[in-house]
């Protein structure tokens, strides 16, 4: 099942540092780009299907660390 998740930050700064992240394999199997607007990410995924899937909490730690949420889109 794909997974689509947005992250807003505080400035295209933080967003670019969360991507660049995503890009060089913070978190495994994901595909990330800027959406709207430069201070937004969004992150498509497949979920696993056989037990729980820690890769959603794996983005929210790591947005986190840059000052993003998840918002709805």
């Amino acid at each position: 099942m794909e997974t689509q998740i947005a992250y807003a930050f505080q400035s295209s700064q933080s967003a670019n540092r969360f991507l660049n992240a995503l890009k060089s394999g913070y978190v495994a199997n994901v595909h990330a780009q800027f959406f709207k607007a430069s201070d937004t990410v969004k992150v498509t995924y497949s979920a696993s299907s056989s037990g729980f899937d820690r890769t959603t909490s794996e983005l929210d730690e790591l947005a986190e660390r840059f000052d993003g949420r998840e918002v709805s889109f």
